[in-house]
């Protein structure tokens, strides 16, 4: 009983946290745009920072091969000169020195991979973020359709209110004319009390016209000219 009642809670509230992320879509998206961008300078500046130290190494790897170089010659011209005793004491400088350029070099290795590594991965980062910005762009333009849509939906502009509007016109131009209803009635009227036949054997010649035309008209108008 309790699992069943902590999965229907468990579930209710994920599909809540889906409402509100659909709620507030577009602002998630920015945030998450600043927070990327946030990191993305920051591994700017630890790349600076490396790079800078890469540089430190370098100059401090050239200036200790120049020291053993230099050291090297004058052991060398101690030895010419007998002078073994001095060339001993260089050559203890100049291993401690060979030591240092390894460590040194090994120290130069380890911080050309981690260049390399961070600035593929802010390259891969800048890229993402181009695209992530692209696509907040389109996410903005979708709700701002679903928007206008929610609005003609709340304002009654929608399918199911525009056929109805249309059932309702075709009701009222598909109504019957009640004046022409009138008369035909009359009409009908007409050929069950007799007056129809008369009049129409009338316009046919039998008998005394029963109605004007518009030749009797046409006749009275030409008469009073004369």
């Amino acid at each position: 009983m309790f699992k069943t009642l902590a999965t229907l809670i468990n579930g209710q509230n994920a599909r809540a946290e889906d409402r509100v992320r659909d709620a507030f879509a577009i602002e998630l998206i920015d945030q998450k745009i600043r927070e990327s961008e946030n990191s993305l300078r920051a591994a700017k500046a630890t790349l600076a920072s490396l790079i800078q130290r890469q540089r430190s190494e370098e100059n401090q790897h050239g200036a200790l091969k120049s020291r053993i170089a230099d050291l090297t010659k004058r052991a060398k011209e101690a030895l010419d000169n007998d002078r073994e005793d001095m060339a001993e004491e260089a050559a203890r400088a100049i291993a401690a020195m060979e030591n240092e350029l390894t460590m040194r070099r090994e120290t130069l290795d380890r911080l050309d991979q981690k260049v390399i590594r961070l600035r593929s991965s802010i390259e891969s980062g800048h890229r993402r973020i181009i695209d992530l910005k692209q696509g907040a762009i389109q996410a903005r333009a979708v709700r701002r359709e679903q928007n206008i849509q929610m609005r003609m939906v709340k304002t009654g502009v929608q399918s199911g209110s525009v056929e109805e509007a249309e059932e309702l016109i075709s009701r009222v131009l598909g109504r019957d004319d009640p004046f022409e209803r009138t008369e035909i009635l009359a009409d009908i009227n007409r050929d069950l009390e007799g007056d129809s036949i008369a009049d129409r054997m009338a316009d046919a010649g039998f008998g005394n016209a029963t109605r004007s035309t518009a030749d009797d008209v046409l006749a009275r108008l030409k008469s009073s000219k004369k």
